[in-house]
């Protein structure tokens, strides 16, 4: 691939008080990319990914957004998260509003896209992602799947330069899984670029074209979903492999 990544993060450090959660991360994606990191509960995946999206203030190193450094204290945090799209572990809906209206609000509001324009793109994603005639109903009429469906249009609705997938199948039931997990296939067939936490292997081994393992802070290894996934070269990475195998998830 030629050109700047469209995301990339050098030299990263994040510390809560004492305990260091990212310790030097470096890792870029590309136009088109969907690179998948994983790792254990507590490795820092969702915090790298709150970093990306500057809800967290890193203590040293940059991250760039199409060569531009958004980490600079200069920097307008808003406008940067307009063009990155983060969908959370817990959909994160407004409660209050149909699922037409948390849709559009975002593109209605900070692209100012009128209302029967934003309308019209929410209810064609909406059909997309098997959720045609929901668009009326409040999020607490939807199962999980359904609500991080929406959520996952919601941020596809502003056409974001990269999107941030967090863990985005943790907070649902087993049965669940596979329909979120086919919308964001959607997304991976249109070419989004997306960097993504996953404890899905499976699905890091099929959709992802970069995986990087995440142990306690450090990406250990970064490589081809086969290489990684398949035949790893870091001990810790063999050593959270068989983990996962042991207990049925790899």
């Amino acid at each position: 691939m030629t050109g700047a990544p469209v995301l990339e993060i050098r030299g990263v450090t994040k510390s809560f008080g004492e305990l260091e959660v990212l310790h030097g991360i470096d890792l870029a994606v590309s136009e088109h990319q969907a690179v998948a990191v994983i790792g254990a509960s507590g490795s820092g995946k969702s915090t790298l990914l709150r970093c990306v999206d500057l809800l967290e203030d890193i203590d040293d190193g940059d991250i760039f957004l199409d060569g531009e450094v958004i980490t600079d204290p200069s920097v307008d945090p808003v406008a940067v998260r307009r063009r990155l799209g983060l969908i959370f572990q817990a959909y994160n809906l407004f409660p209050h509003l149909d699922v037409l209206s948390n849709v559009t609000l975002g593109i209605r509001r900070a692209q100012g896209v009128g209302r029967e324009e934003a309308e019209a793109t929410a209810t064609a994603l909406l059909d997309r992602f098997g959720l045609a005639g929901r668009e009326r109903d409040n999020p607490d009429r939807l199962s999980g799947g359904q609500q991080q469906r929406v959520a996952i249009a919601r941020a596809f609705a502003a056409r974001p330069r990269a999107m941030l997938l967090d863990e985005v199948t943790s907070a649902l039931d087993p049965e669940l899984v596979g329909e979120v997990l086919d919308a964001v296939r959607e997304l991976k067939a249109e070419g989004v670029t997306m960097l993504l936490a996953t404890h899905e292997m499976g699905f890091a081994r099929e959709v992802a074209d970069v995986v990087g393992f995440l142990h306690e802070g450090r990406l250990v290894e970064v490589g081809p979903p086969e290489q990684v996934l398949e035949d790893p070269r870091e001990p810790e990475t063999k050593r959270f492999l068989r983990r996962l195998l042991a207990a049925g998830r790899a």
